[in-house]
């Protein structure tokens, strides 16, 4: 098994991205490892603030953000830092060449019960006209990403990286060290599970309720086939597992006002995302509009989100009219 920075090399990636890259993974060690004493390091329960989102922050929320934007503060290669638990861009190197957004604990909800929760990253260029504290830094289209990946902390620490190549996974070993366990990411075109909070049902338009009851319906209905629905409550968990046996991951938008554009936020949960499952052979869309091609509108812009398998992807689609 070889080592991320030799996958790194033998990609061509460039000494200083993959300097960068590294710095994150770093970072991420060190929140695996509090993230696995749990209550003994004493990271668990909520913090006495709310993020930008106006969401109760929990205590390894904040201590990850820290982690990240400390390491990542500390790197030549590093112009601009956007987090979702930040309200603002925080300025870097002005010399710098990347910007780095990330959701530093995906699935909050998850961590005082013990359940998967990760890091979510991507990498932009840096955008020489503007400012380093300046949100046209991250004004750009999810295709530009030169970067994507997560960390999830379950049972073992594994890494999903894409550098514009194929999807890859790698597994954290007792040393210390990613190291690359699955080369290259699949996503089979059909599948037979879906991943979304069925509690939302009620909340969906019309169109997508009678998508999700076509799927409940079985081999009875007129997909003519079983599926079967599974659920984390963590983007990050619920993705991976679409990257690793298949599947359709759904957070639609809904008639809730904080909700009505999507919940997910486009830059540090979608996009990267996103680029990932394309990078898998999967498809990943808002609509009509594919993920990676929506030009952001600001910082925290939700968005709702439908990816995974292509052939379901489209199926989705169809039923909402789009195709």
């Amino acid at each position: 098994m070889q080592s991320v920075e030799l996958q790194l090399t033998q990609d061509q990636v460039s000494p200083d991205m993959a300097e960068l890259v590294l710095t994150v993974l770093s970072a991420s060690k060190t929140i695996a490892h509090k993230v696995r004493r749990g209550a003994l390091a004493g990271v668990l329960g909520s913090a006495a603030q709310q993020n930008v989102q106006g969401e109760t922050q929990k205590n390894l929320d904040v201590i990850a953000n820290d982690i990240l934007k400390e390491a990542l503060l500390a790197s030549p290669h590093v112009r601009s830092v956007a987090s979702e638990e930040e309200d603002n861009v925080v300025a870097g190197n002005a010399q710098g060449g990347y910007v780095v957004a990330f959701d530093p604990l995906d699935g909050s909800s998850n961590i005082d019960i013990n359940g998967q929760i990760g890091t979510i990253f991507t990498i932009y260029r840096a955008v020489d006209d503007a400012a380093a504290d300046s949100p046209a830094q991250f004004a750009q289209q999810g295709r530009a990403q030169v970067c994507a990946g997560y960390v999830l902390y379950g049972p073992s620490t594994q890494l999903a990286l894409t550098t514009g190549g194929p999807s890859r996974l790698y597994t954290l070993d007792t040393d210390g060290e990613y190291l690359l366990t699955q080369a290259e990411l699949a996503i089979a075109v059909d599948c037979q599970e879906f991943s979304i909070n069925l509690s939302n049902l009620r909340h969906w338009a019309p169109t997508t309720q009678a998508y999700i009851q076509g799927l409940q319906a079985g081999k009875d209905g007129a997909r003519g086939k079983d599926f079967n629905m599974r659920w984390n409550g963590a983007m990050v968990g619920d993705v991976h597992r679409v990257l690793m046996r298949g599947g359709i991951f759904l957070y639609p938008a809904n008639t809730q006002s904080k909700l009505h554009n999507g919940k997910l936020r486009l830059l540090y949960e979608a996009n990267p995302m996103a680029m990932l499952v394309e990078k898998a052979g999967g498809k990943a869309v808002i609509g009509a509009q594919a993920i990676l091609d929506v030009l952001p509108e600001n910082l925290h812009q939700r968005v709702p989100v439908i990816l995974g398998a292509a052939n379901e992807v489209d199926a989705f689609l169809s039923a909402e009219g789009y195709a």
